[in-house]
């Protein structure tokens, strides 16, 4: 049997005029091809074929996908048109054994879904309480029309108003808990909605099928915006917004547009520039890049130009490079997101702006290079930080050699010197330049002999590991027991940020002057599972509660935030764990800064050699009074 997902993989990926075409004359009329239908062997251009869609014959009546086309006329099974049409568009389909029969399975979970989407969007124009949406539309230049073409809604904040509705529809609690509409905590509590006083924006799988919502708080609170729940039909991890529309204007033009949020991508769109997607409000996983890939070879980025969007612009652009994805990057003017940009100067100033897009490791370079990041030893080893993780995840030769040159170039250096930095980086022996890791990854996977890029395998696309997690880095103990107390005793958590700040501040004393990337500092927990709870922590302050915490967190990060809240009996002395805690985390920052200068050698001249000798001497004296001379049986979480 072939997994529904595989089915979809391949009616998503494949070309069913290119398909079609070798069968039948086509000629293509406005946004459709026509010819004549080959089922009644007619002669006039009767039989017509919409990309992503399927064929009609408006004389005979026959009509269908790819695949039912393929079965027709080449006589083959179901399971066969899937390998057959799998082939032609790159998608390897095995263990095929039978066809699928009957209707498919999560046709109730669509049908539940558009219903809600209904019912949300009557809410947004009719209902008096969501005046505040209409207005905040209103506000952000969204007329009703261009609201109504993605379907937008509104979920009431009356905690029964859906309920009572979907329940007059015959769609019971338990349908509607199942879905993750309704939800509660114990079996005592009333359900209550999900989704209350936001504006609600439909989200569609790659074959155009309602599969959940991304609703925007309109009030004050966390989170601000807010995802169905995981389910058989929807994961985040694995869907980008308006795909489903854009797939066709993708492979058209050769190209697909990615934007961080929904009104980017929608008002994009309303301009005319219609081969962009957005992800789900998260950071790019894999198995989205992996969604580009199958359409088109080039991606370009276009995000918001403040430190965050810069931020995430090259996150996206290692997982992009990863997937052997070319990667470009427009640079929007001061103040301006895709959003107003587009609103205020039209397609064609956006199309410009796409034009004069660069190559993203150029960008980076030319950032650095205007912020003065090579001009001094400690800032050219910084730079170099910040160009080998894209250099790294670079999978194609030619690209990753031509990124190599650029920036030895940039940075005044032998190549031959960086190149065994980025050999030494992937052997781990390095300690700088780490690959850039997805919200919720595991813990990065031991260094394999294979000279090519380490994985990077974020968490949407990983099975979760079984039992206890294990951290993998130096001290994860350590931080481990600082999430604890913090966890179960809430009333540390502002001495514990404070302390952790101090320890960062001397790690990296050279952030004050900012990054010319806007990147963070690496953080003094180093175990990504670890820092991302901590992380979610410090955003959400007051309001990080358990479902705020999940909303910005991956499902093992979920997982472990729940272990370390139910264990409150295992801090027996508040005060003295984090002192201890907090005594390995420096003593392990004081080696990092060791490490740090040690590599400083690799690219110094000889005068500046015996000053790097001398603030290695301080470092190591400091880390012996701390008190931690070897790291032993704690140098791995447990």
């Amino acid at each position: 049997m072939i997994p529904d997902e595989v089915v979809d993989q391949v009616a998503q990926s494949a070309d069913i005029v290119a398909i079609i075409g070798e069968h039948v004359r086509l000629k293509k009329t406005g946004s459709v091809w026509r010819g004549p239908c080959p089922f009644h062997q007619g002669t006039n251009a009767n039989f017509s074929v919409v990309p992503g869609r399927g064929y009609t014959c408006f004389v005979c009546g026959e009509k269908g996908s790819v695949f039912t086309f393929v079965q027709k006329r080449l006589g083959m099974s179901f399971a066969e048109a899937v390998k057959y049409v799998g082939e032609k568009a790159g998608v390897e389909v095995r263990e095929v054994e039978r066809k699928r029969e009957g209707p498919d399975p999560r046709e109730p979970m669509w049908e539940l879904q558009a219903t809600v989407g209904e019912f949300f969007q009557r809410a947004l124009w009719n209902s008096p309480g969501a005046a505040a949406a209409r207005e905040y539309l209103a506000s952000r230049e969204v007329p009703r029309a261009l609201a109504e073409r993605f379907g937008l809604g509104f979920a009431p904040k009356e905690v029964g108003a859906m309920r009572t509705h979907l329940n007059g529809l015959g769609y019971d609690d338990a349908r509607l808990l199942a879905a993750g509409l309704l939800v509660k905590r114990d079996e005592q509590e009333e359900p209550r909605p999900r989704f209350r006083d936001r504006l609600m924006f439909p989200i569609h799988d790659g074959s155009g099928h309602p599969v959940g919502f991304g609703g925007r708080l309109l009030g004050p609170g966390e989170p601000k915006y807010l995802n169905s729940a995981e389910s058989e039909i929807f994961q985040k991890g694995k869907i980008l917004y308006l795909l489903d529309k854009s797939r066709n204007a993708i492979r058209r033009d050769e190209r697909a547009v990615l934007v961080e949020g929904y009104f980017d991508a929608m008002r994009l769109v309303s301009v005319g520039i219609e081969s962009v997607v957005a992800p789900m409000g998260t950071a790019l996983t894999e198995a989205q890049a992996e969604l580009l890939g199958r359409l088109t070879r080039q991606v370009v980025l276009l995000y918001d130009s403040d430190a965050p969007g810069q931020k995430a612009t090259f996150r996206a652009a290692d997982v992009l490079l990863a997937k052997g994805l070319e990667v470009r990057v427009v640079t929007l003017p001061e103040g301006e997101d895709p959003d107003s940009f587009a609103q205020k100067h039209g397609k064609e100033a956006v199309e410009r702006l796409l034009e004069q897009s660069m190559d993203v490791f150029d960008r980076k370079v030319q950032l650095l290079e205007r912020a003065g990041w090579f001009k001094d030893l400690q800032h050219k080893r910084r730079a170099l930080d910040r160009l080998l993780p894209t250099i790294r995840a670079a999978t194609d030769a030619v690209t990753r050699d031509l990124y190599l040159a650029r920036a030895a170039d940039a940075a005044g250096i032998a190549r031959e010197v960086l190149l065994s930095e980025l050999h030494a980086v992937r052997r781990g022996t390095g300690t700088r330049g780490a690959a850039p890791r997805a919200a919720g990854a595991p813990a990065r996977q031991a260094p394999s002999a294979d000279p090519g890029p380490p994985p990077n395998v974020p968490i949407d696309s990983a099975p979760l590991p079984t039992g206890p997690y294990r951290s993998a880095v130096e001290q994860g103990n350590a931080e481990q027991t600082l999430l604890r107390v913090v966890l179960t005793q809430p009333v540390w958590l502002d001495q514990v940020i404070e302390e952790l700040g101090k320890i960062e501040a001397e790690e990296s004393p050279a952030s004050a002057d900012g990054d010319a990337l806007g990147e963070d500092s690496p953080g003094v927990l180093r175990d990504p599972v670890y820092a991302d709870i901590y992380e979610a922590l410090v955003a959400l302050g007051e309001h990080a509660n358990p479902e705020a915490m999940a909303e910005q967190l991956g499902p093992l990060a979920i997982r472990v935030y729940e272990d370390l809240r139910g264990e409150p009996d295992a801090v027996v002395d508040a005060k003295k764990s984090i002192a201890d805690a907090l005594r390995q985390l420096r003593a392990r920052s004081v080696d990092a800064r060791v490490r740090s200068l040690e590599s400083l050698l690799r690219i110094a001249g000889a005068a500046e050699k015996d000053a790097i000798n001398v603030q290695i001497k301080r470092l190591t004296d400091e880390k012996r009074a701390l008190g931690v001379q070897h790291w032993g049986s704690v140098r791995r979480g447990r």
